[in-house]
């Protein structure tokens, strides 16, 4: 598995998918939509929001781990595919489970999606802890570990 490639084009994609959100979101605030910007709908609004800001940033992280792989050579094949799926998982429950949330609003409470969001934060804590600690093995892609010989 090219963990580098798959990461790099879900982070690319990811970032310009929740980038678009963002832009939709400042078009409905623009236009002055009621369902975005009435004051009932105030959680909508967060949720969304913060849709928007978690799928921006797990793309961010996806780009982050992708330019990562190479210089953790001694992280378990394993370990590479927990945090992939981990990343992966958190990508799509986080800004889902928020956005979902947003969609049908109880009484200024959240709707059901909510409950997608602590499965998905648990996913990307996974999988930063995992990459941190397969961090203190880091080297440079040619073996050297960063020693100028």
């Amino acid at each position: 598995m090219n963990y580098t490639r798959r990461h790099l084009r879900l982070g690319w994609w990811s970032l310009l998918v929740f980038l678009l959100l963002g832009l939709g979101l400042e078009l409905l605030h623009g236009f002055k939509v009621g369902l975005y910007l009435d004051v009932q709908n105030e959680t909508r609004r967060l949720m969304w929001t913060l849709a928007h800001a978690h799928g921006a940033l797990l793309g961010l992280v996806h780009i982050a781990f992708a330019l990562s792989v190479p210089y953790l050579p001694k992280l378990a094949t394993l370990n590479r595919a927990r945090i992939s799926w981990c990343l992966i998982g958190a990508s799509v429950l986080l800004p889902g489970g928020f956005f979902t949330a947003g969609l049908a609003v109880y009484g200024g409470d959240p709707g059901l999606g909510i409950v997608l969001v602590p499965i998905g934060a648990t996913s990307l804590l996974t999988a930063v802890f995992l990459a941190a600690r397969a961090s203190g093995s880091a080297e440079t892609p040619d073996g050297t570990g960063g020693r100028r010989d």
